[in-house]
């Protein structure tokens, strides 16, 4: 059977899978690493590559920002920890920073393919032994272990910090109010009434609640509600 027809498919809503593993601060069994937090998983090709290097750097300068909303960040890359361990220097010197959070030492791939996060676009990108390298992945997993979103990027490109950091804005409104959040949203900007919410409850809930169609409802948060 080619690899490509036993790769798992991980959905939103899904569990996310665990594992034990070997990271740059120490062994970790996944499930007791989120705990009762949000996590975001993110994956690179390989250390020492200079796109990674940019995102490493810009995930550890936000970091003080999720550990406010109460997320940890995990990085994963296809190689031992002793290269992790190196490439740590690298990145805290080029970007000016403190990277603290752990990196995944997967130079099996054995998590990347447990994930779906492996390169099929281009098989031929691999390592010295064949193994086919890892893509840009981003999973958000809430407290209870689910799979929130799922972000996938080609290799040439680096990611944006900033929108993982709204996504989890978002996320974690919406699971605090009864809302949605629309397109470009940020904290401040009014949110969306979610559809199961009658005008009746909205007057109640979101007294400033506006109708602009029946299915489209916006209404600002008050401070408090935040």
């Amino acid at each position: 059977m080619a690899a490509e027809d036993r790769r798992p498919t991980i959905r939103l809503g899904d569990t996310a899978p665990n594992f034990d593993a070997v990271t740059s601060n120490g062994n970790i069994n996944f499930h007791e690493f989120i705990g009762d937090n949000w996590v975001v998983l993110f994956s690179h090709p390989d250390d020492f590559t200079p796109v990674c290097t940019t995102e490493l750097g810009a995930f550890a300068k936000l970091e003080p920002e999720f550990a406010k909303r109460g997320v940890k960040l995990i990085g994963l890359s296809a190689n031992d920890v002793t290269s992790h361990h190196a490439w740590i220097k690298d990145i805290n010197e080029v970007n000016d920073t403190n990277l603290t959070f752990p990196i995944i030492a997967d130079k099996e791939r054995k998590i990347s393919y447990l994930y779906d996060m492996v390169d099929y676009q281009d098989l031929t990108n691999v390592d010295e032994k064949g193994i086919a390298f890892t893509i840009r992945s981003v999973f958000i997993i809430d407290p209870k272990k689910k799979v929130r979103l799922i972000l996938s990027y080609p290799a040439s490109t680096g990611r944006n910090t900033a929108e993982v950091l709204r996504v989890i804005d978002s996320l974690q409104t919406g699971d605090k109010h009864r809302i949605t959040t629309p397109i470009n949203w940020t904290p401040g900007n009014d949110v969306i009434v979610h559809p199961s919410v009658s005008n009746e409850e909205a007057a109640t809930l979101f007294p400033k609640f506006k109708i602009v169609k029946p299915y489209l409802r916006f209404t600002p948060l008050a401070a408090d509600n935040n």
